[in-house]
């Protein structure tokens, strides 16, 4: 029994035993005569873990709460705000593409117009590549001596 205990004690002091290991060491030096050294420490060792701590509390943190009342508040502004400047954007897109809409309008009536007027040219271009126009002012400045 001694050698098994001097075995078990070698092994425990090298930290290579298992827990069934310490239960039988335990037993066995507390069964035997001598080893009081080693008798304290495992009478010591079962007392410290029986022992539970005393005045052992974990100070409790105030939780700060917010009122849900004025979270819901902020909630009502936050929307308010965002569809009011939503609106706002979209009321400026819809400006901005009716301009653009009327300027094309307009532009297009000029170009219209401008073709029109450039198809009643048309004759007067004729007459210049035949070379009648200076004839022409010529009667007319005949005519008027």
């Amino acid at each position: 029994m001694k050698t098994r205990i001097e075995e078990l004690l070698e092994k425990y002091w090298e930290a290579e035993t298992s827990l069934s290991e310490e239960k039988e060491l335990r037993k066995l030096i507390l069964e035997s005569e001598g080893y009081e050294k080693e008798k304290e420490l495992f009478q010591a060792l079962g007392n410290f873990r029986t022992e539970e701590p005393q005045n052992l509390s974990i100070p409790k943190t105030k939780l700060r709460r917010i009122n849900s009342t004025w979270i819901s508040w902020a909630a009502s502004v936050a929307i308010l705000l965002g569809s009011f400047w939503g609106w706002r954007t979209y009321e400026q897109k819809q400006a901005e593409q009716a301009a653009y809409e009327e300027v094309m309008h307009a532009l297009a009536l000029i170009q219209t117009n401008f073709s029109k007027g450039k198809q009643q040219m048309q004759p007067l271009n004729d007459l210049k590549y035949l070379n009648t126009t200076n004839q022409v002012f010529q009667m007319d400045q005949k005519t008027k001596q």
